[in-house]
């Protein structure tokens, strides 16, 4: 199997794994900022809200990119979301952050998957698909109880600062050893 392969399964790991922290942590989270569950629990709802309604207008914008500029723009823009999420002070800015990550988690899944197709002959698709999208399944058994546990015990900013520097070594990973000429077939 490619490196490439696992270099996305990696972002695909970062990506699941913020997807779903903040339920993990929102007891941390809503102490940190100051707010109540019931508002910090509204992070899940403008993250999802972000990947349905961001994750469209963002395809859009890139619908002429080659694959590998569309991935490593998409996969940028989440980590640079991940680490505003990390330093935001405030719950405003904190959900403003995590509506940038989720631009980028809207339109990751869907390019990737065309890379990754790609990146194999077509007799080893199915096998690198489901490589690539077990970065998922392993965030929701490994990546959640990790982030939760690191969360638990040195707050919420550093189990997403965890996660922002998963994002920022998927990028260079994927800038790596995706190769230029990926490409969708027409």
């Amino acid at each position: 199997m490619p490196i490439a392969v696992f270099a996305l399964a990696l972002a695909a790991f970062a990506i699941g794994t913020t997807e779903f922290i903040i339920s993990g942590i929102l007891l941390s989270v809503s102490h940190d900022l100051s707010v109540g569950v019931p508002v910090a629990g509204l992070l899940v709802t403008g993250y999802a809200a972000g990947v349905a309604v961001g994750g469209p207008a963002l395809s859009l914008l890139i619908s002429r990119l080659p694959l590998k500029p569309a991935i490593m723009g998409v996969m940028t823009l989440f980590a640079l979301g991940q680490v505003l999420c990390a330093l935001a002070p405030t719950y405003e800015l904190l959900l403003l952050a995590r509506l940038v990550s989720a631009c980028g988690h809207g339109v990751f899944f869907g390019v990737a998957s065309v890379a990754v197709a790609q990146l194999v002959p077509p007799e080893r698709r199915g096998a690198a698909l489901s490589l690539f999208v077990g970065g998922i399944t392993v965030a929701n058994i490994l990546g959640l109880p990790a982030g939760m546990a690191i969360g638990n015990a040195c707050g919420g900013r550093i189990a997403i600062l965890c996660i922002a520097v998963l994002a920022i070594l998927s990028v260079l990973a994927v800038f790596v050893t995706v190769p230029a000429d990926t490409h969708e077939e027409k």
